[in-house]
């Protein structure tokens, strides 16, 4: 009985011997290891050709979805850009806006008109004004 068992150990070391001498005598393949497992993964594995075509309309329907995702994002950015631009732009209106209308009030000031009408000959009243009145 033991002869068996050691017949049967020493034809698996046989083949496991040759087997591995198989491998190291092929020569490499152009293709690269990841080209082989993928070809067995489609043609062997998970997925075959049928399924594949089966699930192509849902893909595209994925790749639909992931571009309209992608430009909705894109047009987003430009967005927030433009009311990043316009609000700055608002502020520097509003700074102008008060400045302008900081600067109308001083030379609306009476004192102010007057110097500005003076070079005209025209002179600030003393006396108030005459009321005339219409007798009908």
């Amino acid at each position: 009985m033991n002869n068996q068992f050691k017949k049967k150990i020493e034809e698996r070391e046989a083949e496991l011997r040759e087997a591995e001498e198989q491998e190291e005598q092929k020569p490499e393949s152009p293709e690269g290891s990841m080209m082989v497992f993928l070809r067995k993964f489609f043609n062997e594995g998970v997925v075959s050709k049928e399924v594949a075509t089966e699930m192509l309309p849902f893909l595209i329907f994925i790749c639909v979805l992931v571009m309209i995702y992608i430009g909705n994002s894109h047009m987003a950015v430009t967005n927030i850009r433009k009311i990043d631009k316009l609000s700055k732009e608002v502020t520097e209106l509003s700074w102008e806006f008060k400045s302008l209308k900081a600067d109308l009030m001083f030379k609306s000031k009476l004192t102010e008109v007057a110097k500005k009408v003076d070079t005209l000959g025209i002179k600030e009243l003393v006396e108030p004004p005459k009321k005339i009145v219409v007798n009908r």
